[in-house]
């Protein structure tokens, strides 16, 4: 039977895991979520948002004016996060070892990590959603520094992949 509960963002919580951690990117990332305790519960986020684009390409017959035919084409995954937090996690991940000052000559890994999302109606504990994005790269950060709110961090990220799992008792 499928899960058919109504999930709000208070029953969200969101952890960083590592897929690979044998890989440069991932054994990056695996030093960086440790020391900063994000394979548990990420708190203080707000508006995460996943946003997958499928592009579509319609296709035109000479002398018909509606497609005859919609064509799949490339996937991609990207989405934003907001935190009410600055410790240096996040511009971590988004720069690795860059983040550090001075900064390594040469070439400069990149943290590649897994964001997963598990949804749980406190009322019924058994059905849940999760979501796992993959190959996660942080791509933007902003600081916001607002005069009578709270401070704001936001990173924008693009991934390979991701995945949706339910259960339901």
């Amino acid at each position: 039977m499928p899960n058919v509960n109504v999930f709000r963002g208070s029953d969200a919580s969101l952890v960083l895991a590592v897929d690979d951690s044998s890989t440069a990117e991932g054994g990056l990332a695996d030093a960086l979520i440790g020391e900063y305790a994000l394979s548990s519960v990420v708190g203080r986020l707000q508006n995460v948002q996943i946003v997958v684009q499928n592009d579509i390409r319609p296709y035109h017959e000479i002398g018909r004016r509606f497609a005859t035919e919609l064509r799949p084409g490339n996937i991609n995954i990207s989405g934003t996060a907001e935190r009410a937090h600055i410790n240096g996690a996040l511009i971590r991940l988004l720069l690795g070892d860059g983040s550090k000052s001075p900064p390594p000559t040469g070439a400069i890994a990149q943290p590649s990590f897994n964001i997963v999302i598990n949804l749980v109606n406190p009322a019924s504990p058994d059905n849940s959603s999760t979501l796992t994005i993959f190959g996660v790269k942080f791509d933007t950060w902003s600081f916001r520094l607002p005069e009578d709110d709270f401070v704001m961090e936001t990173v924008t990220f693009k991934a390979l992949r991701m995945s949706s799992a339910e259960t339901s008792a």
